[in-house]
């Protein structure tokens, strides 16, 4: 059951993946519309290839550095490292770098590009109100993002998300500044306004219905690594009684996050990259007898 849910989940990301590469060539067809010159489509294409590559690779140390997190080694926190250690043995995954981020608001994320780069991260509000249960649960629902290659897909959505709102940007610049004497419809301006201003809503809604999903999967696969249904709901109560915002809150790094680390509102949780943890905790309970 669970390899059918991590193979749908890779092959609904390709089909997200592909949804960003049309949505890229339609903005670049609409910009080359305007200003009457295919170089634009190319310039384009070419600009979003070479932003995503750096974002593939730099996007999982960038991530850290602007959580604010630093690496630790065994001796500075044993209980919370030996626990990532024997996770990794268990999930049959390589070591991955440990760090520690100075906030009060209980949360953790993973990134990386692949296993063999992966990050884990615990802010020290939740190393103060997990036991070690429910701190093993937290910690192997961050390796299931690993495990699953989920940590991959967060930084080809992060950087593809990012790709699509800088060359928006850029659209909206080219048009204040467009000559107004060119003798061109009004059309095609109004054309690319709607697309500079739509497409990163576009963008942003599908990362939101990648990342919902994936928070279902890292938790059942987290009980399925640890066994221990219980430790993973007492450690979603637990945060979502003592969640608040973190100090260094950036909707950038909004996804990886095991639990939304922004200010919460009726609004901001419908544009939210995590379900609620009440539908979190029902799904798991309702699941005990799979586990």
């Amino acid at each position: 059951m669970m390899q059918k849910q991590i193979t749908a989940n890779k092959r609904n990301t390709i089909f997200i993946i592909i949804f960003f590469v049309i949505l890229i060539g339609l903005i670049g067809g609409v910009f080359a519309y305007l200003y009457n010159s295919i170089w634009v489509e190319v310039y384009v294409i070419v600009i979003a290839a070479i932003y995503a590559i750096i974002q593939y690779f730099a996007a999982g140390p960038i991530a850290v550095a602007m959580t604010g997190a630093h690496e630790i080694q065994k001796k500075d926190n044993p209980k919370y490292y030996n626990i990532v250690e024997n996770l990794a043995i268990t999930a049959g995954l390589p070591m991955p770098k440990v760090y520690i981020i100075d906030d009060p608001a209980p949360n953790a994320f993973a990134t990386g590009r692949d296993p063999k780069h992966a990050m884990v991260a615990a802010t020290t509000g939740l190393l103060d109100i997990m036991d070690k249960s429910e701190l093993e649960a937290v910690m192997a629902h961050e390796l299931s993002h690993v495990k699953n290659y989920d940590i991959r897909v967060s930084m080809i959505t992060f950087g593809l998300v990012c790709v699509i709102g800088f060359i928006s940007d850029i659209g909206l610049r080219m048009l204040i500044f467009r000559d107004n004497d060119e003798d061109r419809s009004p059309v095609g301006a109004i054309i690319v306004l709607v697309t500079a201003i739509f497409a990163p809503i576009a963008a942003s809604l599908a990362q939101l219905a990648v990342s919902r999903e994936r928070e279902y999967l890292a938790d059942a696969s987290a009980v399925n690594i640890t066994h221990y249904p219980e430790g993973m709901i007492n450690a979603l109560k637990k945060l979502e009684t003592h969640s608040r915002p973190m100090k260094r809150q950036n909707t950038a790094t909004e996804a990886l996050y095991i639990n939304n680390p922004l200010k919460k509102g009726k609004i901001s949780n419908l544009f939210s990259t995590h379900p609620p943890i009440e539908k979190r905790i029902e799904r798991l309970e309702n699941g005990k007898k799979t586990f």
